[in-house]
C-alpha cells in the first residue's frame, strides 16, 4: 500500500534547477550470477549433513535456520548453497542481505521513501519476499540474512517476529503503519551469526526460540582440502594442520579460528604473508590483556617454519594463571 503526503513547500530562495526528486525503490532480487554453480561453486549433494539438518528443522516447524559459529567456518558459503539447494538453483526465489549496526525496521519490513516530491510507504525485503512467496504457494522462497547479530534482530523484525513462527504462518497481522501483512509458510529465513560478536548475547530470547541453530565449527578436514587444492608441500601441510589443531585445543575460545583463514595458501611465503596481513591481528584480539598469551600463539606459529619442528613438540596451550 502507498500513502501520499502533500509535497514539501519549495523555498522561494531556491532556483528550480536546485530542486531534485529522489525516487527510491526497494533493492532488487540478486542477479542470477550471485547464486548457483556459476556464482557460488558446486551444488550440495542431496545427502549433505547440513542440508539434511535444515530440512529436518523445517519439518519440525522452525521459522528459520541460524548457522552459528566462529569466524571463518564457511557460514556464508553454506547459507548460499543451502538456499540454492532448497530452491532448485532458482535465483528469483532467493534474496541476500546483511544486517549492520544501523539497520532498522524500515530497512527490512516497511518504511517511508521519497518519491517525486512526496513520501510513499514501501514494502522492504521481508514483505517483498513474503508477497512473492504468497503468489507461488508450495515453492520455497529464501531470505538469507548475513551477520544476524550485528544489530538487534527483534527490533528489526518488529511485530513480524511473532508471525515467523510456523504455527502463525499465513495469519494476518497489522504493521506499525496499520498495513495488514502475513508471512506465508513457504518463506524460509536462513541467517548466519558469528558467535564471537558481542551482539550475540543480546539476541532476543523470543527471536532465538523461533530459529533452529546449526553449529558451524572449524574443520580440519576442510582445511586439509584447502591446502591440498593449493598444492602445498606435504611436510609444510602437516605443520599447518598441527598448528590449527593446537588452536582448536586452546582454552581461549577466541583462538579457535576457522579453516577459511588458510584458503589459497600454497607455501611458506604465502603463510607468512597471511600472518602479517591478517592472522596476527585476529589472534592478538584474543589476548587484549595478555601479551604472554599471544606470545605463546606466536611461538606455536613460528614452529611451522622450523626445520626441527617435527621432533620438537609444541607445548599444549595452557589456561591463564
Amino acid at each position: 500500500m502507498a500513502a501520499n503526503v502533500a509535497p514539501f513547500p519549495k523555498s522561494s530562495l531556491r532556483s528550480a534547477e536546485k530542486v531534485r526528486s529522489l525516487p527510491v525503490r526497494p533493492p532488487a532480487v540478486m542477479p542470477t550470477a550471485a547464486i548457483g554453480p556459476a556464482g557460488t561453486g558446486p551444488d550440495l549433494p542431496p545427502d549433505d549433513p547440513y542440508l539434511q539438518e535444515v530440512k529436518g528443522a523445517l519439518a519440525d516447524g522452525f521459522g528459520g535456520i541460524i548457522l552459528a559459529g566462529p569466524p571463518g567456518t564457511s557460514k556464508t558459503w553454506y547459507a548460499a548453497r543451502l538456499a540454492a539447494a532448497l530452491t532448485g538453483n532458482d535465483p528469483a526465489r532467493v534474496r541476500f542481505l546483511q544486517f549492520h549496526p544501523s539497520y532498522q525496521y524500515d530497512d527490512f519490513v516497511q518504511g517511508w521513501v521519497p518519491e517525486g516530491g512526496h513520501f510513499e510507504l514501501a514494502n522492504k525485503h521481508l514483505l517483498v519476499m513474503a508477497g512473492l512467496a504468497a503468489k507461488a504457494s508450495g515453492q520455497p522462497f529464501i531470505l538469507v540474512i548475513d551477520e544476524l547479530s550485528r544489530t538487534d534482530p527483534a527490533r528489526v523484525f518488529g511485530e513480524a517476529l511473532t508471525y515467523i513462527e510456523a504455527s502463525k504462518r499465513g495469519q494476518s497481522f497489522s504493521l506499525a503503519s496499520g498495513t495488514k501483512a502475513a508471512i506465508p509458510p513457504n518463506l524460509i529465513i536462513i541467517a548466519t551469526m558469528n558467535t564471537f560478536d558481542r551482539g550475540v548475547d543480546d539476541v532476543d530470547a523470543a527471536f532465538d526460540r523461533r530459529f533452529a541453530k546449526l553449529e558451524m565449527l572449524p574443520d580440519e578436514r576442510i582445511l586439509e582440502q584447502f591446502l591440498n587444492e593449493a598444492t602445498m608441500e606435504l611436510t609444510l601441510r602437516k605443520r599447518v594442520l598441527r598448528f590449527f589443531g593446537w588452536l582448536q585445543r586452546h582454552p581461549n575460545p577466541h583462538c579457535r579460528i576457522g579453516h577459511t583463514y588458510f584458503r589459497q595458501i600454497a607455501d611458506e611465503t604465502g603463510l607468512k604473508r597471511r600472518w602479517r596481513q591478517q592472522l596476527r591481528f585476529v589472534l592478538k584480539k584474543a589476548f587484549p590483556l595478555s601479551d604472554p598469551g599471544f606470545k605463546s600463539v606466536e611461538d606455536a606459529w613460528e614452529k611451522i617454519f622450523t626445520q626441527d619442528s617435527e621432533r620438537e613438540a609444541t607445548p599444549e596451550p595452557q589456561p591463564p594463571q
